[in-house]
């Protein structure tokens, strides 16, 4: 298990530096980011002396370098807009994106797994086919969309919820369905296509025979050993809802991570795009070893080498 650990480290120090290499040189095709800090009346000698104050004119080997060489310090540099430390301004958000994406992972999780165990129980019936038209939809409809019309009905229109911010309860919850929405289409279908499988096998056959209690069959036996996909893609979604709840936290003003990254896009804030990157890639390599480790909890039969 430690040999097994180690390697995964060790891969997911590989994938970090690749990411960030790969986003380092893409800087350059973004276009000079000087000017968007620079009064449009300043002086091309003006220009050149805060280039080089900021180490633009170093030829672009020296400027990796003494990112890589920052980088491992944890020194990602200086906003070029804020003038701040880059990974401190992003730290200060990711409280409110971590809170955000755990609330609308619980909610997900609280809906579809009951729902995909039920559908695959209760095969062909009006429940099964009902769990399906709404997968279907929940994977159809786009988050934006679906954002937009919480607001327009909770927000104008009954008056009983924020339209955005981060405060109290309340704000959690548009924010959170349409995070969720999407996942928890995603998890219902999972979970009843391998409870499908799982229900055609000897073992289930053998433990109703023996009399056992039908919620028990399902969730012990069945759910226990159909979860291994499932616990699969609950690493790749939280990694997304982490790295990826840009438009839910534009939607409603959520000061989280996502939100502030794509202000630092467009305003080419290249030190806070690459910390986002940084802890993106990490919050995925984590995720995913975390998830390796639960399938020897999930199925004994499982032996890391």
């Amino acid at each position: 298990m430690l040999q097994f650990i180690a390697r995964r480290l060790l891969e997911a120090l590989v994938v970090v530096f690749l990411a960030l290499t790969v986003v380092f040189a893409l800087q350059f095709l973004a276009g000079d980011p000087v000017k968007l800090f620079l009064p449009t009346d300043t002086t091309q000698k003006e220009i050149e002396e805060f280039r080089e104050r900021l180490g633009f004119n170093d030829p672009w080997i020296v400027q990796y370098a003494r990112f890589l060489r920052g980088a491992f310090r944890g020194d990602f540099g200086n906003s070029l807009r804020q003038q701040e430390p880059a990974l401190a301004l992003v730290l200060l958000r990711l409280p409110a994106t971590l809170s955000l994406s755990g609330v609308a992972m619980l909610l997900a999780l609280t809906i579809a797994i009951p729902v995909g165990v039920i559908s695959a129980a209760r095969r062909n019936s009006w429940f099964d086919h009902l769990g399906i038209g709404a997968t279907v939809l929940g994977q159809a409809i786009p988050g934006f969309w679906l954002g937009l019309m919480l607001i327009y009905v909770f927000s104008v229109w009954l008056r009983v919820l924020p339209t955005g911010g981060r405060g109290t309860w309340l704000h959690f919850i548009m924010p959170s369905i349409t995070l969720a929405a999407f996942v928890a289409a995603r998890f219902a279908r999972l979970t009843r296509s391998m409870m499908l499988d799982v229900l055609g096998q000897d073992y289930i056959r053998t433990a109703r025979a023996k009399g056992l209690a039908p919620l028990r069959v399902l969730y012990k036996h069945a759910l226990k050993n159909a979860s291994l996909p499932i616990v699969t893609l609950l690493a790749l979604q939280l990694g997304q809802l982490l790295g990826g709840a840009v438009i839910t936290e534009t939607i409603f003003a959520w000061p989280g991570v996502g939100r502030f990254l794509v202000q630092a896009l467009l305003n080419r804030d290249f030190p806070v795009v690459l910390v986002g990157v940084f802890l993106t890639a990490v919050l995925y390599s984590a995720l995913n070893l975390v998830a390796d480790m639960a399938y020897a909890w999930l199925n004994p039969r499982i032996r890391y080498e």
